[in-house]
């Protein structure tokens, strides 16, 4: 059975680096093969898990519109005599980057006013198929929730709102909460997370002494009806890890920021209760 997790939020909150970060749990500490989906047309997670990325499934939905328009070739079949099916699946997987127990398939741009929609609909049975080989799918999303709103992806177990210590990232953490309904597919658990956290000096409450919020953080946070799932520290190590462009998969166990991670990770994967 897959369990997979989504990550959303406004640019910027650091979502990639959650993403990254609970994979490397993943791949640490527990069994099966995880597909990691990168679905923010920047194209970023490869970068952070040191993998790289050859060929998206935006090129491949391009270079299909290319043959339809150049040739003819969507009326009949592929190049090699495949059929249209066969041809897709096959670019897919000479897409998938393989990596030791990760696979990595970015979404790279997003549909475009020509595409064809036949192929976007054999597209989404391909990687909905792709998805059920794997223990784990990892989704991180552009900022915003589209590809879930256009159906890119099959239901999701825990979605994880991912917004900074702002009003801004707050509000879009609520704005996208209030979509999940209108997304038409399933959503198990939506979840609160708040990034790069510098700790409040004096705590005033024990909902802000467990987190570490100042005070009006937390009062915003509890006026959200959002369900607060964690917090994650500030911490230093993340911004020489990018200075220098070392994967931050490779980020020293004892880090703050990935202490937190991994406590997250553990409890949106049952090895803790919520």
């Amino acid at each position: 059975m897959t369990t997979t997790i989504a990550l959303a939020g406004k640019g910027g909150t650091g979502k990639t680096t959650i993403a990254a970060l609970i994979i490397r749990y993943l791949v640490e500490e527990q069994s099966g093969p995880i597909l990691a989906i990168d679905a923010d047309p920047s194209s970023n997670l490869n970068l952070v898990l040191g993998m790289e990325v050859e060929q998206t499934v935006g090129d491949i939905r391009e270079d299909m519109l290319d043959l339809a328009q150049t040739s003819g070739a969507l009326a009949g079949s592929m190049p090699g005599g495949m059929s249209k099916q066969k041809y897709l699946d096959y670019q897919i997987q000479m897409a998938l980057v393989e990596g030791n127990r990760v696979d990595l398939l970015a979404m790279g741009r997003p549909e475009g006013p020509g595409c064809y929609c036949a192929a976007n609909q054999m597209l989404r049975v391909i990687i909905d198929r792709l998805e059920k080989q794997y223990d784990y799918v990892m989704i991180d999303n552009e900022a915003g929730m589209e590809h879930l709103s256009r159906r890119t992806t099959r239901d999701v177990d825990v979605l994880l709102l991912v917004s900074d210590p702002t009003q801004r990232g707050l509000i879009a953490a609520q704005h996208m909460h209030e979509m999940v309904p209108e997304l038409e597919i399933g959503v198990g658990h939506t979840y609160l997370v708040i990034n790069r956290l510098r700790s409040a000096s004096t705590p005033t409450s024990t909902a802000d002494s467990r987190w570490g919020m100042p005070v009006p953080l937390a009062q915003a946070v509890e006026q959200s009806g959002l369900d607060l799932l964690s917090t994650i520290p500030d911490d230093p190590a993340i911004a020489e890890f990018e200075f220098t462009g070392r994967p931050l998969v490779q980020l020293p166990a004892e880090t703050a920021v990935y202490r937190r991670v991994r406590e997250i990770a553990k409890r949106v994967t049952g090895a803790n209760s919520p």
